[in-house]
């Protein structure tokens, strides 16, 4: 473990001591805090229905837990949810890893897709969230070509009815410093704003890396009429920094190496070289009418923008084949510079009526999606020869990218889609909806002058069913399916991918009870995902060897979900979450089955939130992490490599001073654990202990 310096913890402990000997006197009397009733609901669902009344499962993660827990990257937003495994690859500084039931999962903006592609990825500013929203298991009905283990919603922060506003100044180890502001208030009667921004830096997990990221976000709302708002959106974060390449060999991290251990916090890359600066832009709107008693009209519209500049070095997985040692590793470059552009539209009308034993909800949608991705690509995967225990950056030169390939992306979307709900007797709920999807790929090498296209025309269905009992306890089951359109290049085929297809049967129950206050939800489910990618080499007619991935295999997660928030008293709320997972993947050859890389068997978590006093709020958590396993195609040993499974604990103090100053203390990984989060060809080390402390100043 690493000793964390006393001077750079001295202004935290500054900020903490001014506000637990400056109260003000008005506390004195003052009673605890009434508590509200929990009751979630998810716009992800693009229906206004209580999450408990939905034969799906939906996982929320509200603005008041996103600032106890002082969440900076979207994938620390889920530690504490179940069905989700986040940041599998580590701490990394320039993309979130999420992965939901075995899946890598989809990101959405307030219900637009934000697309990506290889290195071009989206990266949120959580500050500027209201909520995030996890919609489990296949969701094409609803938002046509994604993974099918789910897709994550983040919700911006939005104009309040009423004035309000905060100063936020936090500083910490790791040299973390940010200063946000969030200022929301009226124009006139019927117009309503809301500012927020956003300045931080920090250093990332290895050696010579950081961050310095700039953020605003503006929004306007307007009540155009008793019946009609519209709300007008954007965005604008920059980022600058040295990116975490958190790739380190297996040997000297996981596998034992006579030479000792590989220090965690080894840079292996080039941080005089090595750049990631991302600027990223979101326009948008959100249209809301009520046409008449029974039906209401709704319409998002959002156009994105990211440019990307990335040169990132990194090791390779396994000993230079040209050393008989074993003791030299080659490094690679990954160089990406270009742009992506997204626009979305999607237009609903949702139908309300009602009869003697019925209640009726009707959605109908179309929805238009085109994303552009075009710039220059270069991969070098022998830049040089290192020892990594023996390794000083500095002494290679920069990556000559006028070889570099041009590339251009293109995928167009146009969707139709319908979800009937029929609630029977006050007891009965039905779902059936339909989706048929139009999806036009085209990938083009401008360098040498090469296209691929391809059409796919899919159509996916779902259908659900669950009984709302007397006392709170309704049962469901369901079915729902996926596609996700990939727009790589199969090497061994010289075609573009064929979708991946995924489907899945859910069964469970969601239990509120009437004697307390809270909710427990369990889930069962199946899923499959066919026209899997499978590592492959073959020959071409040359006789040169190709290698990559082609499209024989299929992938299976099976599992079990718990998760239960309970406000115990009125001062005492308690999360736990726990997940099984059994993920697998079949090559359909004669390998059999092999257990998915990096997935564990087991996770769980509890997370207290106590309002100790009616200024102090004192919020802890325990996170495990079930044991896992590298790729069994890797050949860094004979052996599979096992990943032991670990415990992280985190801490969060929150001291009201008076009605207007706050301060926060918060502490990721209290006891500095150092442990390996995952393993697949190569090991990643997670997150060691972050202390931050916070001012902030309200009205």
């Amino acid at each position: 473990m690493l000793p964390v310096k006393a001077e750079k913890l001295s202004p935290v402990y500054l900020a903490l001591s001014l506000a637990l000997f400056s109260s003000n006197s008005a506390y004195a009397e003052q009673e605890l805090p009434e508590m509200e009733k929990i009751q979630v609901t998810a716009s992800a669902l693009k229906i206004h229905t209580p999450m408990a009344e939905t034969p799906v499962s939906v996982s929320v993660v509200e603005r008041d837990d996103l600032e106890i827990r002082n969440v900076n990257k979207l994938d620390e937003s889920f530690r504490y949810t179940s069905g989700v495994l986040s940041s599998p690859y580590g701490a990394d500084n320039d993309t979130d890893w999420l992965t939901v039931r075995g899946f890598e999962a989809a990101t959405y903006l307030d219900g637009s897709r934000l697309f990506k592609d290889g290195f071009y990825v989206w990266m949120l500013e959580p500050y500027g969230l209201e909520q995030v929203e996890i919609l489990k298991g296949p969701a094409s009905i609803l938002y046509g070509e994604a993974p099918p283990g789910g897709v994550v919603n983040a919700v911006q922060k939005k104009p309040k009815l009423e004035p309000a506003g905060e100063v936020d100044v936090q500083i910490g180890n790791k040299d973390t410093a940010r200063v946000a502001f969030d200022v929301s208030d009226e124009i006139t009667d019927d117009k309503r704003f809301r500012v927020v921004g956003k300045f931080s830096q920090a250093d990332g997990e290895l050696n010579d890396t950081e961050n310095t990221r700039y953020y605003i976000a503006p929004s306007l709302e307007m009540d155009l009429s008793e019946d009609t708002t519209l709300t007008l959106l954007a965005s604008a974060i920059h980022d600058d920094g040295t990116p975490t390449n958190g790739f380190f060999p297996a040997i000297g991290t996981q596998v034992d190496d006579t030479r000792g251990e590989i220090d965690p916090t080894t840079n292996f890359g080039e941080p005089d070289y090595d750049v990631s600066r991302r600027t990223q832009v979101t326009a948008g709107f959100q249209l809301e009418h009520i046409i008449n008693d029974t039906w209401d009209f709704e319409q998002n519209f959002n156009y994105a923008y990211n440019d990307l500049l990335l040169n990132s070095t990194y090791i390779m997985s396994t000993p230079y084949w040209g050393d008989p040692s074993g003791d030299t590793y080659a490094r690679g470059v990954t160089y990406r510079e270009g742009t992506l552009q997204s626009i979305t539209l999607d237009n609903r009308f949702i139908g309300n009526w009602s009869g003697d034993r019925t209640e009726q909800t009707l959605l109908l949608g179309l929805d238009v999606q085109s994303h552009q991705n075009e710039g220059k690509e270069l991969d070098n995967y022998a830049y040089d020869i290192i020892d990594p225990f023996n390794f000083t950056p500095g002494n290679s030169d920069p990556l000559d990218t006028s070889d570099a390939l041009e590339r251009r992306i293109d995928k167009d979307q146009l969707s139709a889609y319908g979800q009937y709900q029929l609630v029977l007797d006050d007891r009965w709920i039905g779902i059936v909806g339909g989706r048929y999807d139009y999806v036009d790929t085209q990938n083009e090498d401008l360098t040498n002058n090469k296209q691929y296209d391809r059409v796919d025309n899919e159509f996916s269905f779902n259908v659900g069913l669950m009984y709302r009992s007397d006392f709170g306890f309704t049962p469901y089951v369901s079915y729902a399916e996926s596609f996700e359109v990939i727009s790589t290049v199969d090497q061994i085929t010289g075609e573009l991918y064929k979708p991946l297809e995924g489907k899945q049967t859910e069964v469970g129950f969601k239990y509120t009870p009437d004697y307390m206050d809270g909710y427990f939800n369990l889930a069962w489910y199946n899923l499959k995902q066919t026209n899997a990618l499978v590592s492959t080499s073959a020959q071409d007619p040359d006789g040169n060897w190709l290698f990559g991935a082609t499209q024989t295999g299929e992938m299976v997660s099976q599992g079990i979900e718990f998760e239960a928030v309970v406000q115990v008293t009125d001062e005492l709320k308690v999360n736990t979450a726990y997940t099984y997972t059994d993920s697998h993947i079949d090559n359909n050859d004669d390998t059999g089955e092999k257990r998915s890389p990096m997935i564990p068997r087991h996770q769980a978590s509890v997370y207290l939130d106590y309002q100790m006093l009616p200024q102090v709020r004192v919020a802890t958590g325990v996170r495990y992490v079930g044991s896992s396993y590298d790729s069994e195609d890797s050949t860094v040993t004979t052996e599979t490599i096992k990943v032991p499974a670990y415990w992280i604990w985190d801490a969060s103090v929150q001291y009201d001073i008076n009605t207007r100053w706050r301060a926060q203390l918060t502490v990721n990984n209290v006891l500095d654990d150092e442990y390996i989060s995952a393993c697949n060809w190569y090991c990643y080390y997670g997150e060691s202990r972050s202390i931050v402390g916070s001012i902030k100043y309200m009205w």
